[in-house]
């Protein structure tokens, strides 16, 4: 089978969907992979390290496409990159369309595009595709919350985040208690933070009670106990997830007003609409801005500050699914794995996810495959 990997080209976008790990395993099983020359090189992964693995360089974004019988990417696709797609291809990425636009998927349905969304995955009743990004996006949520609580950052509030003897350290509370709100508290408690996890789901909130031993406060999350979190936080982390929907915004603008001057709000739900209403989407180089006196952090793809250990965790949770299919074939691939078919957004000509089809009010219908064998 071909593969192609194209270079991002969305802004500020690092990383890569195979490293050359991951290229050398489909090379080595006799499959075709063509990269895109340059497509590594914000992970610090160089062409020639992809050509020594027998990866074919090719030079154009057009040459990648038009060669690849599987396109794999990181980011959502662009008006430009979907007009790229051949018939029939088969495409690999974070999709998100439930928030992208309409003719980005209508294309994908003229052009009959199966197009599977990494974040949709699942296996197990977990996505471990989007897990390996939320690892990232927890860790790196508290991390660039303490920057903005800096005396010097956009009106941070002067705030050590562990605190020190005799001073209190600052609160951090946490709506969502996934893998980014729970990876998001671990990180913010062991720099010493006070932690208050919010969620609906009560057995979630009981094994953050086993986990951690009680050092993090949990609390079931209705719109009285969001407001009262909002008003005592230092930090605001917005992990909210439903699975291939828009976000809710579940913290309105008349809570934000209630917040404390120069706090700060890390809607890492942002790639899906965000959680909070005051939030909108900023870029890594351009990050935040200041609404109601509260600082808000906004960046949908977060785990492109650290691209080579994305790019890495990316290779090492997708690349069994690459694999099934080049193996066994889309069709017989889709039939072993109910968790993989289950990320696939269109199919044939017709949308196969429900939410994504009633979001854009077109037809939905269930993925329909017959065995090849």
């Amino acid at each position: 089978m071909r593969f192609g990997i194209p270079k991002e080209t969305q802004f500020e976008e690092k990383r890569v969907a195979l490293t050359p790990a991951g290229v050398d395993a489909l090379v080595r099983a006799g499959h075709t992979v063509y990269i895109q020359s340059g497509a590594g090189e914000g992970s610090h992964f160089l062409d020639e390290e992809y050509r020594k693995i027998g990866a074919q360089i090719v030079y154009s974004a057009e040459e990648v496409f038009g060669r690849a019988e599987v396109v794999v990417k990181v980011a959502p696709l662009s008006e430009q990159e979907a007009e790229m797609l051949q018939e029939n291809q088969i495409l690999f990425s974070f999709l998100h369309l439930a928030v992208g636009k309409r003719k980005v998927l209508d294309t994908l349905l003229r052009k009959r595009i199966t197009a599977i969304g990494y974040e949709l995955i699942e296996q197990d009743n977990r996505l471990p595709v989007l897990h390996s990004m939320s690892e990232i996006a927890g860790q790196l949520a508290i991390q660039n919350a303490e920057r903005q609580l800096e005396t010097f950052s956009k009106g941070g509030r002067g705030i050590l985040l562990g605190g020190i003897t005799g001073v209190a350290p600052a609160a951090v509370v946490i709506l969502g208690a996934g893998v980014v709100g729970v990876t998001a508290a671990a990180a913010a408690l062991g720099r010493g933070a006070q932690v208050i996890v919010l969620d609906k789901d009560l057995n979630r909130l009981r094994q953050i009670d086993v986990n951690f031993r009680k050092r993090i406060t949990t609390v079931v999350a209705n719109p009285y106990t969001i407001s009262r979190g909002v008003k005592f936080a230092d930090v605001f982390i917005g992990a909210v997830l439903i699975k291939g929907e828009k976000a809710p915004h579940l913290v309105t603008e008349e809570m934000v007003k209630q917040m404390k001057k120069g706090a700060v709000i890390v809607d890492v739900s942002i790639d899906q609409g965000g959680c909070v209403e005051t939030s909108h989407i900023t870029t890594l180089s351009d990050p935040v801005y200041i609404m109601h006196d509260v600082i808000h952090y906004c960046v949908p793809n977060m785990p492109a500050l650290v691209s080579r250990t994305a790019s890495y965790g990316l290779n090492n949770a997708s690349l069994e699914y690459l694999m099934n299919i080049a193996e066994n074939g889309l069709t017989n691939a889709l039939l072993s794995d109910a968790g993989l078919a289950k990320g696939v957004c269109t199919h044939n000509g017709y949308c196969s996810n429900e939410s994504i089809a009633h979001n854009f009010n077109i037809e939905f219908r269930k993925l329909h495959l017959f065995s090849t064998n």
